[in-house]
């Protein structure tokens, strides 16, 4: 950015206040970075999820990374170092339950390396009722919560 004088330094300043103030906001419990697992299938319903963050109301940061590549392409260990990352930058992993989350290998090694990672894992899924979930939910004793109650559970330590 260039330099010069007159209105750079106040405009560098009026920057570093709302940075200061966006700091407090996150020490002080506001917006929740929060890493979304989901099968690929599942794209158009957690879009609608990813919806909700977008809500001025709404304290939930969706933070994810959709991979399209077979869990064993050529690519696997390039796609897990960026998920890594993602996953430590977040709070909680959240985990879109729906019949196609059993079969998909990149939700369990997500789960995996969040629990790992000493992450908070919590699984949703839409309407009333959720999903058969797989094993590896209920052997990690994740909670399973509506979606509609995600953000209370977020709130919960």
């Amino acid at each position: 950015m260039g330099g010069g004088s007159g209105g750079g330094g106040s405009n560098r300043l009026g920057d570093t206040r709302a940075l200061e103030e966006k700091a407090k906001r996150v020490l002080q419990g506001g917006r929740k970075n929060v890493f979304i697992s989901f099968a690929h299938e599942d794209l158009d319903e957690v879009n609608l999820l990813r919806g909700q963050s977008k809500n001025e109301n709404s304290d939930i940061e969706f933070n994810d990374y959709s991979v399209k590549e077979p869990y064993d392409s050529v690519r696997a260990e390039y796609i897990k170092s960026r998920l890594t990352e993602r996953i430590s930058q977040s709070s909680t992993t959240v985990v879109y339950l729906s019949k196609d989350t059993p079969q998909s290998r990149w939700v369990r090694w997500e789960v995996e390396k969040s629990i790992e990672l000493g992450k908070r894992v919590i699984a949703v899924h839409a309407g009333q009722s959720a999903p058969t979930p797989p094993t590896w939910i209920s052997q990690n004793k994740i909670k399973v919560v509506p979606w509609s109650s995600l953000a209370q559970e977020l709130n919960k330590s």
